[in-house]
């Protein structure tokens, strides 16, 4: 059993290109199955916090490779910085 908060605290990296993504910030959940659907990274879209919206990239949980004791794998193809809007 883990928590959120054991979530939180662990780094995302992209299997594909080795890269840190960020932390897990939220979760999207079937509220009808009560499963994890998703993990939610908060991206850098803010400026040391303060200006502009930070912008979230999420991962759909069949991505994650292996849930580890410091890093959660994950493969993804394209990292956040290269998707646009």
């Amino acid at each position: 059993m883990m928590n959120i908060s054991d979530f939180q605290m662990k780094d995302i990296v992209n299997v594909s290109d080795g890269k840190r993504l960020g932390n897990v910030s939220d979760f999207d959940i079937n509220v009808t199955t009560g499963k994890i659907q998703a993990v939610i990274i908060n991206g850098s879209g803010k400026v040391l916090g303060f200006f502009g919206k930070e912008e979230e990239f999420v991962i759909p949980w069949r991505n994650i490779v292996k849930i580890g004791e410091d890093v959660i794998l994950v493969r993804v193809q394209k990292n956040p910085d290269e998707i646009s809007e």
